[in-house]
């Protein structure tokens, strides 16, 4: 199967440099691959919408040469496809309704419907996906071996909440499948979806794709920039200086004479170096210097 990225932006705000990082990280490792790459809005949650972002986003990718394949998709479209794989997880066992809150099923061990958590189907109930009470295990080709016992972890996830709307696991997972997306790319804060993302994948039948998590860049309180903290959205006019500080947190080291060169050049470069990048260790990197200076 030939390679298939993508990236999936929330639109709560404006992307930052973080975002721009994971971009251009997953950009660059499919057109190295000599595939495709998606765009995927998640806009699965209204109250945590800024109205206008996602067109804001959208704009922003464009204006740093980081152009896509195919029609965007919104998760906002897919609901039919998101309940039909809840009630085929319903149908099959591997899902239960649920009042608990969280804390409530963790006092119970994370009890299995037919002991004390599922009660029966009504309109105020969330859906929760059973997990297994064993290790999952997976290779992530940036972070390395990734296992972890969700059942001791947080227990039976929600994959559609109380009001209606459905969990970001689900959505997530099935959008990737669908999409037949081959490769995630995406930061190491989302590291703990995954064994969640693929359990829930197998439980569908479907099969998942593989993963690499990139360290998240942080401030200098080592705070991961993010858009809830209000980090500093991208500045087209400064598009040279953090497209070469991105391509340097993802292991590249632009030549002094791309200095003002256009993003084209900077991308068409990264395309032709990129078997050259050395992935960074760990799971968080600093603000590089040269924006510290600037910000």
């Amino acid at each position: 199967m030939s390679y298939r990225g993508r990236f999936a932006p929330t639109p709560s705000g404006p992307l930052h440099f973080g975002s721009l990082v994971a971009a251009l990280a997953s950009w660059l490792e499919a057109r190295h691959a000599g595939g495709e790459w998606l765009v995927r809005v998640d806009d699965l949650d209204p109250p945590r919408e800024v109205p206008g972002a996602a067109d804001t986003i959208l704009r922003q990718l464009e204006t740093f040469g980081l152009h896509w394949d195919g029609p965007v998709r919104y998760q906002s479209q897919r609901h039919f496809a998101y309940q039909e794989a809840v009630d085929t997880l319903l149908d099959s066992g591997h899902a239960f309704h649920c009042r608990l809150t969280r804390k409530q099923l963790a006092d119970l061990d994370h009890n299995h419907p037919g002991i004390s958590a599922a009660v029966p189907a009504a309109a105020d109930t969330a859906i929760r996906l059973q997990v297994p009470d064993r290790e999952l295990r997976y290779l992530d080709a940036i972070q390395g071996r990734i296992s972890n016992n969700l059942h001791q972890d947080g227990g039976a996830f929600v994959i559609r909440r109380r009001d209606g709307l459905f969990g970001y696991q689900l959505a997530c997972a099935l959008d990737d499948a669908d999409d037949g997306i081959t490769h995630v790319l995406r930061g190491a804060d989302l590291l703990d979806s995954t064994l969640r993302q693929r359990w829930l994948l197998e439980c569908l039948g479907r099969p998942a794709p593989d993963y690499a998590h990139l360290p998240v860049i942080t401030d200098g309180r080592d705070l991961k920039l993010s858009k809830s903290a209000g980090s500093e959205a991208l500045d087209p006019a400064r598009a040279n200086l953090l497209l070469t500080a991105a391509l340097r947190c993802i292991g590249l080291q632009p030549p002094s004479d791309l200095q003002g060169a256009s993003p084209a050049a900077l991308l068409a470069w990264g395309t032709a170096h990129y078997p050259d990048h050395q992935w960074p260790a760990g799971r968080q990197q600093p603000l590089p210097e040269a924006l510290q200076a600037t910000s």
